[in-house]
């Protein structure tokens, strides 16, 4: 009798997973849902130095100009007459009053302005330059 009773007692200390694993699932899901993705705009541009620059916090929309007059944004070329369109549909995926434009130090400032007009077409959006400290 007494050898029934001890093993009895080692099946009952036995730990169950499922609880835990269960909290590690939610929590990652929770973590996958609130997290804030960045749209990068693909390319390194050489910035121009500013002695005043500050970090936006909350922008999640880059536009990168290069030098040649090249528009990226997310990752893909568009052309001066596609940034509204392409600023639109990025602003419907995930909102934000901010847009950066990384504009090359050499890029033209008619296409910076064009792409400016073209970024204040979509709404009120707040532009910022971006330029390396």
């Amino acid at each position: 009798m007494a050898r029934k009773q001890r093993f009895r007692e080692d099946e009952d200390a036995a730990v169950d997973m499922t609880p835990m694993l269960d909290i590690v699932f939610i929590m990652l899901i929770f973590f996958i849902v609130t997290t804030s993705f960045v749209k990068e705009a693909g390319i390194e541009v050489n910035k121009p130095k500013a002695a005043q620059a500050s970090k936006q916090k909350n922008a999640n929309i880059f536009v990168a100009i290069r030098d040649n007059g090249e528009i990226w944004i997310d990752k893909q070329q568009v052309d001066v007459e596609r940034v509204a369109a392409k600023i639109e549909s990025l602003l419907a995926e995930q909102p934000t009053d901010v847009v950066i434009i990384q504009a090359d130090k050499e890029a033209k400032h008619g296409v910076v302005v064009k792409v400016m007009d073209a970024i204040k077409a979509t709404g009120d959006l707040r532009i910022s330059i971006a330029g390396d400290q």
